[in-house]
Order: structure tokens, then sequence, then C-alpha cells
């Protein structure tokens, strides 16, 4: 990753400090591709060279990873057809609750903690307070 503050005044964009430029190899058995990708921040220079800037974009993706993957593969929410009113929100928030939840109990593979809670449910809400066991 560079980084630059040089591009910064240039641009016409309120509060811009830094420009990025990010390039990424994806190795694949028959071929290599290759992304450049740039990025701004408001960030200044003393709070975050390119090596913190690259962490923080990493970052990024390890949380798109964790999170927003499982969100659309595994819990189906790119499929889902409910698209009117809160429920698309509301939906998103208890699937989200549910990877947080079996996060906290220090699951790696939700898919599989899915399986295994689905024959569960009593005892899952339990746990979860909404029923008394």
């Amino acid at each position: 990753m560079e980084a630059s503050t040089r591009l910064a005044a240039h641009l016409g964009w309120p509060g811009v400090a830094q420009v990025c430029r990010i390039e990424r190899w994806r190795y694949l058995p028959d071929k290599v591709e290759h992304e450049v990708a740039y990025a701004i921040t408001s960030v200044p220079r003393e709070l975050a060279d390119a090596s913190t800037l690259l962490a923080w974009n990493r970052g990024h993706w390890g949380i798109e990873n964790r999170s927003h993957y499982v969100r659309d593969v595994t819990l189906g929410e790119d499929a889902s057809q409910i698209r009117k009113g809160y429920a698309p929100q509301v939906l998103a928030s208890l699937r989200n609750a549910v990877i947080s939840c079996l996060r906290s109990e220090g699951v790696t593979n939700i898919a599989s903690a899915l399986r295994k809670n689905a024959c569960q449910v009593p005892q899952l809400l339990a746990k979860l307070g909404i029923i008394k066991k």
C-alpha cells in the first residue's frame, strides 16, 4: 500500500487528508489476478501512515468475511424475498444477533452450529432467556 497527502488538495472532497493505492494479488491454479484499488481518508498522516491504513483495510475485509459473508451465504440474506416495511431490517438484526450469540459462545463454524442447534430449539430459547427450562 502507498499513501500520499499530495493529492488531497486537488480532489475537491471535503476533509480528505490522504489518498491510498492498494495492490492485491490473487493466485489461482491457472492464473494470477492483479487488482489496484484507490481509497481516500480523512485521517492525517501523523495519525496513520500507510502501514496503519493497510491494517485498517485488512480489518475491514476481516469483518466482511466474518459477518457479511456469513449473513449472505450461510443465512441466505441475499436470497431473501422479504423487502417491504421494516421486515428486512428486523431480519438483518436477528441474523446479526444469531451470529453474535454464536461467536460469544466461541463458535467458529456458524453453519455447523446452526445445524446442531436446529434440533435443540427449546434449549436454545432457554439459553437466550426467552423461555424457562
